[in-house]
């Protein structure tokens, strides 16, 4: 069965009148007002709806990150919201410096039980809404525009007679819903209206939320219709211009970056993204993205991986391991060529100490989210190189290992990964070089080498292959080479030492050493090893025998 695109049509308006000013900026310069709306949209898109003592806990948890404005239900809805806002209220658990909001449909026993709620509030946005779009006014209300506004006028009234009449420190936001399906023209109709009768002042500002209930358009239609809204706006240097995107189209971050660009103050979004269908626009990942542009969002996500745990406790949703900034593997890097130009730019960020964060494929520095970088950033798999196994090694062991070795050891770990078809973890990566690369003492073996200085270096080396036990003698040119030599000539060996490095491990009187020796055979083929020991010269002589057995466990 072939889709079929001709069912649908384009369901926006455009304004009549589009100036376009707001492409001509390139970032958001400073934060919006944040609301987040967790506790209302976001908790009726649950399957099963927090608990009182759940709504209670993540509003704490939103106080914690620094929101100011938080809407904490629908109280008329049902007696665990209307209970919640009640304990918010006679609890005294609203600070001083956070104002609550509550949503209401435009209908009078509604935005009565509202008032009843919020009777004692110190500070409430009350939010009223109502439809406006020609779907809904042609097919759920069968009602003329005139009819539609005067339902909005109506609504905009009772709040405000009843705002006088109850205890408590009430300001207004009014909502169009379905602003995406409405016609600007009238949508800026409605709103005045509205406005009218709030008649809002510099000391009592008033809210005019233009929600995306649907994405119906590309996003910067979105916001030519926020320009339009804004520059014709009765009262508007009075007036806070909110957005309120979904993700119907995946476009809500989009939709809100542009609508900001285009006049908004202030946005209506969720933790992640939660909401009806496929969610609200996601807080985090507006707050974040401002954050890598270098500008305070107002909110702190400092510890990430705490709001995430918090999250997925009170509302039973899981965070997408891609989820911006806050999945488990938005740092993970498992590509081997990432992982060298993430290790090389660490090193670079250590050695020049540059006054900004510019890592390769890392937008911001993960620490700053709590996470880091030996367990989050560079993971291996069967993808992964040796940048990504030398920096585990490097920063989580203090081994600095040769580039080629970096490389020998880079096969070795996806040898293992593609074999078990897992990642590893760094703990079994470094297990994985000292099985592969540190000690190795069979077949071959030395027990004892003593030093002469005669004409260079000579030496006495007795060693042990298959049981067997000779003491051989020969001279070089410095003692590692020395004893290569007597090796060669006691088991006629064919290879030549082409790396040499050691440093050390810990800085104490008692520091131990590591050295890494590499071979080349006849073929041109390279065999490592490596040795940890106080004498430094006893780890490079281990890390010759390693090298050299790993080379005739190769040709066996």
């Amino acid at each position: 069965m072939m889709m079929n695109a001709g069912k649908y049509t384009r369901q926006y308006f455009l304004p009549p009148v589009r100036s376009m000013k707001w492409t001509e900026k390139d970032y958001i310069d400073k934060a919006p007002v944040w609301c987040s709306v967790d506790l209302r949209d976001g908790n009726q898109a649950l399957v099963i709806p927090m608990s009182l003592d759940q709504k209670v806990k993540f509003f704490q948890l939103l106080v914690e990150v620094g929101f100011k404005e938080i809407e904490v239900g629908f109280p008329a809805a049902s007696e665990t919201e209307y209970q919640f806002l009640r304990r918010l209220i006679e609890d005294d658990l609203i600070p001083d410096d956070v104002t609550i909001q509550v949503l209401t449909q435009a209908r009078e026993h509604i935005i009565r039980k509202t008032f009843e709620a919020l009777d004692g509030a110190k500070r409430a946005v009350v939010h009223v809404y109502n439809s406006t779009s020609l779907a809904q006014r042609e097919q759920v209300f069968k009602k003329s525009k005139e009819e539609i506004l005067q339902i909005a006028v109506d609504g905009a009234a009772l709040l405000k007679k009843l705002a006088d009449e109850t205890d408590g420190n009430f300001l207004f936001e009014y909502s169009p819903e379905s602003f995406t399906g409405t016609e600007p023209g009238y949508a800026l109709e409605v709103c005045n209206a509205v406005l009218d009768v709030w008649k809002p002042t510099p000391d009592k500002k008033a809210i005019i939320n233009l929600p995306v209930t649907v994405q119906h358009s590309l996003p910067h239609v979105y916001a030519s219709q926020i320009e339009y809204m804004c520059e014709n706006m009765k009262y508007r240097e009075n007036v806070v211009v909110s957005i309120h995107p979904h993700n119907d189209r995946g476009c809500g971050v989009a939709d809100a970056e542009l609508g900001i660009l285009a006049g908004a103050d202030r946005i209506e979004g969720t933790l992640f993204g939660n909401g009806e269908r496929t969610g609200n626009v996601d807080i985090v990942t507006l707050a974040m993205n401002m954050y890598s542009q270098g500008v305070d969002p107002g909110l702190d996500f400092s510890d990430m991986p705490h709001v995430c745990e918090c999250y997925e406790m009170y509302t039973g949703m899981r965070i997408d391991e891609r989820s911006p900034y806050s999945g488990a593997l938005v740092f993970a890097a498992f590509s081997g060529s990432h992982q060298d130009a993430i290790a090389k730019g660490m090193h670079w960020l250590e050695e020049k100490k540059p006054e900004h964060w510019t890592v390769p494929y890392l937008p911001i520095d993960p620490k700053d989210v709590g996470r880091s970088y030996d367990a989050d950033v560079i993971r291996i798999n069967s993808q992964s190189g040796k940048g990504g196994v030398g920096y585990i090694l490097e920063t989580k062991y203090g081994l600095n290992l040769p580039a080629k070795m970096r490389e020998a050891m880079g096969y070795a770990s996806k040898a293992v990964s593609d074999h078990t078809h897992k990642e590893l973890l760094p703990e079994e990566i470094f297990e994985l070089f000292k099985k592969k690369f540190e000690n190795i003492v069979e077949p071959y073996s030395i027990h004892g080498v003593h030093f002469q200085q005669v004409d260079g270096i000579t030496t006495q080396v007795t060693s042990t292959y298959h049981g067997e036990t000779i003491t051989t003698e020969a001279a070089g040119n410095g003692r590692l080479d020395a004893v290569s030599n007597a090796l060669k000539k006691a088991y006629g060996f064919d290879y030549h030492l082409v790396t040499y490095q050691e440093h050390a491990l810990e800085q104490s009187s008692s520091s131990r050493a590591i050295a890494y020796v590499g071979i080349s055979d006849a073929k041109g083929r390279l065999f490592w090893g490596a040795a940890v020991d106080p004498d430094i010269i006893r780890a490079s002589i281990d890390a010759l025998v390693t090298a050299i057995n790993n080379m005739v466990h190769e040709k066996q």
